[in-house]
């Protein structure tokens, strides 16, 4: 498989290809020198099939490809006249290689993709969604099973349901499987100390296991019904459910007749949202379509199991720029699956390359057989072409976000005169309750949209910070993140300096735009722009104010497009502020003040709550009480005693 071609965002093909070949033009001695690293290599390769990674000057990893005969596939690296302009600019840069030879073609495409993964090269084609698929899991380990959303890794004693394409897909089932099958969500250590029925039982959502509401015997009847919907055959779950119905009006029981009926209609709701339709009834399949325009690609992938629609997901590659959809394809299918099981049948919308040592690798992976499949009629026809026209609409979408996008970023030049329209915009806020948990957080936007793998939180604390400042956090915030920005530009000879924002927006108004530009000016920065972002009067979204260093204070009309850009971008730093500090101050109210006690453990520490109830009710208790608790010896209460009575 050939690396694929690198080009500026939004620049035609033929200028980044003029671009490229001057480039390899003006680097002659470079593209020698890459040749001869290769060829150094290369002397000392056999015909074994294998991994190997082109590494430039610095031993960053450029290209990982995989090969039946390691010796045949980088020998092509050296005939230079017959190399596309992408591998002529990629062999220039090679200034060394690793190899890692592997037993079989099929290992080598699983740890080609493991790579990838992980060195996320500049010349492979590359999936930027490495979020993990969420499934559904029933915990068997107790004896009222748990039904539950699950990311990670798998745990014993516990069945997995999935994958679905979103939390959103999952959450909406589970919420419909506990009206239907009532079981717990809560997790063991909540059960355990129940005393009376949470709220989820007086709204039909949960059977009270904890409590005792349900004997063991039916609550496990509800498991395997639940079981037996989630693996295809809900038809037998809803005539039994009809059945129950039936029976219950028949004996004049209305009030338990009205309780399956819910349940039957809950149940229908999930079938009719979830059914694919009658032909794919135990289906099992991941079907895959792709689609590209404009430099821009989109696989689109329906999970469907046992029939049932578990969601779909539009996954944008990237470094694609001059390389064929099969390629694109192919790549995919090795990353994609590096960390998810793929489903017994693969249904895709052309014809791969390698097709067959692509299935055994998968099968591989999965532990037993995966077929790759691209049919010609009939019902499985109809689902790949129905992620076909998605992954059209789903490229139109993205083209059409990204023109808005780069239009904004244009407009946002011309307002606040910036030189050219910002690649990197950082926002920042923070956020506190009266100074308490205090917490700085910095989003960053781009061409592409906002790039939330580079959201940075920051926590606020130390003495010089007086609680509620927020002009002093303001300040702080941003000289902790310039000053590690000049440390890493100086480490790399001034060289890097693609992680500089061109555009800082601030929320707040003189006050945070005076501390902002007195940390930057204490760092010798003034060629950062900075803006900061105010609500108008009675703080009215649709009045703000934009003030910038020059003391120029900017408005738009309330319906104007940039407006709502910059909203959308303040939002964002609000939404994100305000997410962390929440799950900081979550975090703080779990804190007891025996975490304070030296020598005492989670075990200790959860022996003297469960004695006495609360930290407080161990802070009263006399000396000879704490040795009345369980595992705690005379040492231990002693310690205890006086960490919470000093004096005494």
């Amino acid at each position: 498989m050939s690396p694929p071609d690198t080009k500026l965002p939004g620049s035609p093909d033929r200028f980044a290809e003029d671009a490229a070949a001057y480039a390899v033009k003006a680097s002659r001695p470079d593209l020698e020198a890459g040749v001869a690293a290769i060829r150094n290599t290369l002397a000392t390769l056999g015909s074994q099939p294998g991994v190997y990674r082109m590494l430039d000057e610095h031993d960053q990893v450029l290209y990982v490809g995989k090969a039946r005969s390691l010796k045949a596939r980088v020998f092509n690296y050296t005939q230079v006249a017959r190399m596309p302009r992408r591998l002529q600019r990629m062999v220039s840069q090679t200034r060394g290689m690793t190899i890692v030879v592997t037993r079989s073609e099929a290992e080598a495409l699983l740890l080609e993709a493991q790579l990838i993964k992980r060195f996320r090269p500049a010349y492979n084609v590359l999936l930027r969604d490495d979020k993990s698929f969420p499934f559904i899991s029933l915990n068997e380990a107790h004896a009222f099973p748990r039904l539950s959303k699950h990311r990670g890794a798998r745990q014993p004693q516990t069945q997995y349901f999935g994958p679905f394409a979103s939390a959103g897909a999952v959450n909406n089932t589970l919420n419909a499987l506990q009206k239907v099958f009532l079981l717990r969500s809560c997790s063991d250590s909540y059960m355990s100390n129940r005393t009376r029925p949470c709220l989820l039982y007086q709204i039909r959502r949960c059977s009270a296991p904890c409590t005792g509401r349900i004997q063991e015997d039916a609550y496990a009847e509800l498991v395997e019904d639940a079981r037996s919907f989630l693996t295809g055959k809900s038809q037998q779950v809803q005539k039994k459910l009809g059945e129950r119905m039936s029976e219950a009006a028949q004996q004049r029981d209305f009030e338990i007749a009205a309780v399956f009926r819910d349940r039957l209609k809950a149940l229908t709701a999930i079938q009719g949202s979830q059914a694919i339709n009658a032909e794919t009834d135990a289906v099992d399949a991941d079907v895959i379509a792709m689609a590209s325009r404009e430099g821009v690609a989109c696989v689109q992938i329906f999970f469907i199991r046992s029939g049932q629609n578990w969601g779909h997901r539009a996954v944008f590659p990237t470094h694609v720029s001059g390389v064929s959809d099969e390629e694109i394809l192919t790549a995919f299918l090795g990353q994609f699956y590096a960390d998810l099981v793929p489903a017994r049948l693969i249904l895709l919308d052309r014809p791969i390359e390698e097709a067959e040592l692509v299935a055994e690798a998968l099968g591989t992976r999965a532990e037993r057989k995966v077929e790759i499949r691209i049919p010609q009629r009939g019902h499985l026809k109809r689902l790949v072409e129905q992620a076909s026209r998605n992954a059209v609409e789903a490229i139109d979408r993205r083209l059409a976000e990204s023109t808005t996008q780069l239009r904004n970023l244009a407009a946002l030049a011309e307002l606040f005169g910036l030189p050219a329209a910002p690649e990197r915009i950082e926002i920042y806020d923070n956020s506190h309750v009266q100074g308490s948990n205090a917490l700085g957080a910095m989003v960053v936007a781009g061409p592409e949209g906002f790039l939330k793998s580079q959201y940075r939180k920051y926590n606020m604390k130390g003495a010089a910070l007086t609680p509620g400042d927020d002009f002093a956090m303001m300040r702080a915030m941003l000289t902790r993140r310039f000053a590690r920005l000049q440390a890493e530009t100086e480490a790399s000879s001034g060289d890097a300096r693609e992680d500089w924002p061109d555009l800082l927006l601030i929320d707040g108004g003189k006050g945070q735009l005076s501390a902002s530009m007195a940390a930057l000016a204490e760092l010798g920065i003034d060629d950062v722009p900075l803006v900061a972002i105010s609500k108008g009067p009675d703080r009215n979204a649709g009045r703000e104010t934009f003030h910038l260093p020059d003391g120029r204070e900017v408005s738009l009309p309330p319906n104007d497009p940039l407006l709502f850009f910059l909203q959308r971008l303040r939002d964002e730093a609000h939404r994100f502020a305000i997410g962390a500090h929440r799950g900081k101050r979550g975090k703080a109210m779990t804190v007891s003040t025996l975490d304070e006690v030296p020598g005492i453990g989670p075990g200790r520490k959860k022996a003297l709550l469960m004695h006495f109830g609360t930290a407080r009710a161990v802070k009263s208790a006399a000396l000879e009480d704490l040795l009345k608790a369980p595992g705690i010896n005379r040492a231990t209460a002693e310690a205890v005693y006086a960490h919470y009575h000093p004096s005494g």
